[in-house]
């Protein structure tokens, strides 16, 4: 149990760290930022349906004892991820509505505040699902955490550029982001502490393929639609390819 702990712990704190990942596109330029970005995303695709469908769907339909419980729960985490995203953007549009008008001193403050507290909600639940994945199997977790880390990149690139958008200095943006990540800690202790139970586990990873699919599908490849040169399909279409391939040669150290 005790090398469990070391390995969810080292991942989150090592993805949490990722929230850092803004101050280095500072000296990049606008044209080789996007296309990074547009390739990590990609990437990120390919790793999250590769960790589904490579690792966690056939073990949690191997544990199962009712798979049609796990196919409702992996719905469910679809239909909560949806729910959790919408009310974000509502907030986000709404707050940043009601506080534009000519008379307010700070238009951007709420911006930073959804974005801090989304961020945050967001690694919250990263944590859970790192930790979820590691009480399957160290290999899983590791799958899951290389996964989560090609996603957050891009995220917390984004992150960051909204933070100094804001008004926020690089310092404080890099601060608040780096707090915002650390939230998953709590998220993977709760889960190591409360959760080591097939159940429990079972449910959570089901949770987490359900929030996974969604992820990629319904935030990440439409993001990839925006591109629609030939030359930049064929970039993006070997970077899912290679996040596949990755949660694939995963498989080896199981």
């Amino acid at each position: 149990m005790t090398v469990l702990w070391l390995y969810a712990l080292g991942s989150v704190v090592l993805v949490s760290a990722l929230s850092l990942v803004g101050a280095l596109t500072l000296r990049l330029r606008d044209r080789v930022l996007k296309r990074l970005v547009f390739i990590l995303v990609g990437l990120s695709v390919g790793a999250l349906l590769g960790d589904v469908f490579i690792h966690l769907l056939p073990e949690l339909f191997e544990g199962a004892s009712d798979v049609l419980y796990s196919s409702l729960t992996v719905l469910l985490g679809i239909m909560l991820f949806f729910v959790l995203e919408k009310f974000l953007r509502w907030h986000h549009s709404h707050e940043v509505h009601e506080h534009s008008g000519p008379d307010c001193p700070e238009p951007d403050s709420p911006l930073t505040t959804i974005v801090l507290v989304g961020d945050g909600v967001h690694n919250l639940i990263d944590g859970m699902i790192i930790g979820a994945s590691y009480l399957v199997s160290i290999p899983v977790g590791l799958a899951t955490t290389l996964a989560v880390a090609l996603h957050e990149i891009p995220q917390e690139i984004g992150d960051f550029g909204v933070l100094l958008h804001a008004g926020l200095s690089r310092s404080r943006a890099l601060f608040y982001n780096l707090l915002s990540g650390l939230v998953s800690i709590v998220g993977v202790a709760t889960v190591l502490i409360f959760g080591n139970s097939v159940s429990v586990t079972s449910t959570l990873l089901s949770l987490a393929v359900g929030g996974f699919i969604y992820i990629a599908g319904s935030d990440l490849v439409p993001e990839l639609h925006k591109e629609n040169s030939v030359r930049s399909s064929l970039m993006q279409l070997v970077a899912i390819g290679v996040g596949i391939g990755l949660m694939f040669l995963l498989l080896f150290v199981e």
